[in-house]
Parts: structure tokens; sequence; C-alpha cells
């Protein structure tokens, strides 16, 4: 998207939002510098009939899945703001705002690319991903060697934990090849 500046002799002064370069308006809409579209186009927004699966919110009667603060919750759970998620689905970041604001109803093929750029499956994204987590909470408490050191866990304290869980974070991120 660009931003207009001032008209000058009836020609459209703008600048471009990606490679700031100020420029007369082009008959091909394109910018002179990176080539990419001056107008950000908006993914078509359709507003659908409520869901049956619709809950009543505070008592108003008003259906509704919560899906505008399950997106938000997951996406700032997962440390990203609303430009990154947009980057990841290849929408416009107002189109995540308005979807997080209740501006706009996502389509089908929006949710499966909300769910895709949140690492989480549809019905969890509906759900805000709260059952996921318990299930992954249980699953791991289940496991054979996190059983056996889990009484060793309580006995830490916070700069033993802490250090244990930057090294599992360091791991996480560059995790070591084996020879």
């Amino acid at each position: 998207m660009a931003t207009t500046l001032t008209p000058v002799d009836s020609r459209e002064v703008i600048r471009c939002d990606r490679c700031l370069l100020v420029q007369f308006r082009t008959t091909n809409n394109l910018c002179r510098r990176c080539h990419l579209s001056l107008d950000e186009e908006e993914p078509e927004i359709v507003i659908t009939e409520p869901l049956p699966l619709m809950m009543p919110i505070h008592g108003n009667g008003r259906g509704h899945l919560n899906l505008a603060s399950s997106i938000r919750s997951l996406r700032l759970r997962n440390g990203l703001s609303q430009r990154q998620l947009a980057l990841r689905m290849s929408v416009p970041r107002t189109y995540v705002s308005k979807i997080e604001n209740e501006k706009a109803t996502p389509t089908l093929s929006s949710l499966e690319r909300l769910a895709r750029a949140l690492e989480v499956t549809v019905p969890d994204l509906l759900t805000g991903g709260e059952r996921n987590r318990q299930e992954e909470v249980r699953e791991l408490v289940e496991d054979q060697f996190v059983a056996e050191i889990l009484p060793f866990v309580a006995q830490l304290n916070g700069m033993q934990m802490s250090s244990i869980l930057a090294q599992l974070r360091d791991l996480a991120v560059r995790p070591r090849r084996s020879a």
C-alpha cells in the first residue's frame, strides 16, 4: 500500500510503503524501484451466517465462537506481531487486525492459513489451542524419562531452573548434530 503525499499537477504523488520511494503514481500502478503494486490488495471479506457451534457471550444471547480472542492469544503465545502473522499468511497486516477486532470474518481458506501460520490445527484455532496444550502436558508427564526426573525438578531452586530452561531453549533453537 502506498501513502499519498500531495497531488501535484493533477498527478498523484505517492510513497511506496515497501521501498519508501516517493514517486508519481504510474499507469500500471507498480513502484518504479521494487516493481510491486502500490495498492495493497485486501483479501475478500466474507460475512457468514452464525455457525451452529456458537456459544453465548456474557448472557446477551449473541452467538460467537470467540475466534478473535483465540487468534490473538495464539499469536501472542507464539510471540508474533500482527505484521509477522500477516507475512506468514501472505495477507496484509490490516486483515489480521480486522479479524482480531471482529471487523472481518475469515474464509475457510483464511482459517487454514491462520492455523498453518500459528502452527495449530483449525479446531485448535477455533478453541484457542487450550485443549491441545493440556494434551501436550499430559503426554509429556506420561513420558518415562520425564516421569523419572519430575521428582528432582521440584527440588531445584529458581536459579537452577532458569539455567536448565535456558539450556533447553538453546537446544531447541540450535539443535546439536550427532557425529
